[in-house]
């Protein structure tokens, strides 16, 4: 059974599989003060070994997915005489091990984006794997206009957008619309409003429901392990993800439903 955290500034819903988390800061877009972090954190690691849960959607509330980081608590915690550089390394560490997180959650996270992504908010849509966006989406990395530089996103930014329009986004603070987050690649897929948004979350969580959960585990193990290996170090990473899947319940299951013309049992129910 799943266990999830209490949460605050956060709202979870499980239904059949799927967690949908809400960014729950209405009343300042949503934007990522320590404790909404410390407490996706918590929600990410409580599911991070849960194969019942097949998926996740991140989304903001109140029509807004998220303004970035908490000014006001920068100024705030960071910007006094006592603070030293370890104190603001410190929280700088926690935001990096926290987008880490949530890219490399072994089962697939969809953005659905209504409204600003801004700074950190940029940096939340570009660690997601699918990214659906409505036609009032605006998107920047505001950071370096305000005299700091967006440095724990940046790695997400040049893994998602690769590196001509990261240097762009990240040097320029450039604010771009729907169209040219699909053109860049920041977006998946534009939707005309909320509903059709929702509609196409709908679809590709009907074909993540056809993966099996730890094929996709191993998968996205994969693609990660790629940034760092190279050569033959990659090729038997990956051969020792194949055998083990191949030999697994999983693999035994899928390759028979296949040769008995039938559902595998984890897509029994779609």
């Amino acid at each position: 059974m799943t266990n999830l955290p209490d949460t605050t500034f956060l709202i979870t819903e499980l239904n059949n599989g799927w967690l949908t988390v809400w960014l729950n800061r209405p009343d300042v877009k949503n934007a990522m003060s320590r404790a909404l972090t410390d407490e996706l954190q918590a929600v990410l690691g409580a599911v991070r070994d849960d194969r019942s849960v097949r998926g996740m959607t991140l989304r903001g509330k109140d029509g807004v997915f998220c303004a970035g980081g908490d000014l006001k608590e920068f100024k705030e915690n960071f910007q006094q005489a006592d603070k030293s550089l370890d104190d603001v390394g410190a929280y700088s560490l926690h935001m990096g091990e926290m987008f880490e997180a949530l890219s490399t959650l072994p089962m697939p996270v969809i953005a659905l984006v209504e409204g600003p992504a801004m700074a950190g908010g940029f940096g939340l849509v570009c660690a997601c794997d699918v990214v659906i966006v409505t036609e009032d989406a605006k998107f920047a990395m505001t950071e370096a206009a305000i005299g700091i530089p967006p440095a724990q996103i940046i790695p997400h930014v040049v893994s998602r957008l690769g590196l001509p329009a990261a240097r762009r986004m990240v040097m320029t603070a450039a604010r771009i619309g729907s169209e040219e987050a699909l053109s860049i690649g920041l977006a998946d897929f534009v939707a005309k409003d909320v509903g059709e948004a929702e509609a196409k979350e709908a679809d590709i969580k009907k074909a993540v429901m056809r993966c099996a959960p730890n094929a996709n585990a191993v998968s996205k193990e994969i693609i990660f392990a790629s940034r760092t290996l190279q050569g033959k170090e990659i090729i038997e990473f990956a051969a020792k993800g194949f055998a083990e899947a191949i030999i697994g319940d999983e693999g035994r299951e899928g390759i028979a439903s296949f040769l008995e013309k039938r559902k595998p049992r984890w897509a029994e129910e779609n």
